[in-house]
């Protein structure tokens, strides 16, 4: 296996299986939206496309500068769409009332619009659902894990990530994907390794702290989002 690492969206990385990370927050809230009871998530690069697609059995959630739209039914914390037991806030069944989720944020969902542009298969990582999604990739010939970053630039946190992936898979490394692997070596923690750059700090700044401590939980999903449809505005995601 050849495993590939862009560590932001300007490399423009390709494979016929992409994984796809923006842990904080876009492919967390992703997951958790999915294992809370929505059939799909339909992501969008622009809030216009979001709006669009708004009507009958449609939430609307995203966020720009980690601020809620305005108008939008949630933002894009994975919080909002946990069970009271995780978040002590709500219970599930408040959440989810619509069967689709439209969601549109500052990386993530752009990311995944060019993923699915050049790979054939795309996969939504996090560390929520991290043994899910190496063992889904583990039979691939060739990987490429992509990361959001932060407005196209390199961001500590996916690359954290990236390199668990890639350290899980083994196979062969390239150069980008050996940085990522010794990287996140240096951290101790899970939360450690996406706590510590200028996304989290974003995310403090907005006080959405606890963002941080919930996005950094391993493998307690079991299960891989992947793309099943995609235009030039939308991909279609489910579980």
């Amino acid at each position: 296996m050849r495993v590939r690492v862009g560590f932001t969206p300007v490399d423009e990385v390709a494979a016929p299986l992409g994984i796809v990370i923006d842990v904080l927050r876009a492919t967390s809230t992703i997951c958790q939206a999915l294992a809370s009871g929505y059939e799909r998530v339909i992501c969008v690069g622009e809030i216009d496309d979001a709006r669009a697609l708004a009507g009958p059995g449609v939430a609307l959630a995203g966020e720009r500068g980690n601020v809620r739209i305005d108008g939008f039914d949630f933002g894009n914390s994975p919080r909002e769409f946990a069970p009271r037991s995780q978040t002590g806030v709500r219970d599930v069944s408040e959440v989810v009332t619509e069967s689709r989720l439209v969601l549109t944020t500052t990386n993530g969902t752009r990311l995944l619009l060019s993923a699915a542009a050049r790979c054939e298969e795309v996969l939504v990582g996090s560390l929520l659902n991290l043994d899910a999604v190496v063992a889904a990739a583990r039979d691939a010939d060739q990987v490429a894990i992509l990361c959001a970053g932060v407005e196209r630039a390199f961001a500590i946190d996916d690359a954290y990530v990236a390199g668990r992936i890639a350290a899980a898979l083994g196979g062969e490394p390239d150069d980008a994907a050996v940085a990522a692997i010794r990287l996140a070596d240096a951290f101790a923690t899970a939360e450690e390794g996406i706590g510590g750059g200028v996304s989290a700090a974003n995310i403090r700044n907005a006080h959405l702290d606890a963002d941080i401590a919930f996005c950094a939980r391993e493998s307690v999903l079991g299960f891989v989002p992947r793309v099943v449809a995609r235009s030039e505005t939308s991909v279609e995601i489910v579980s």
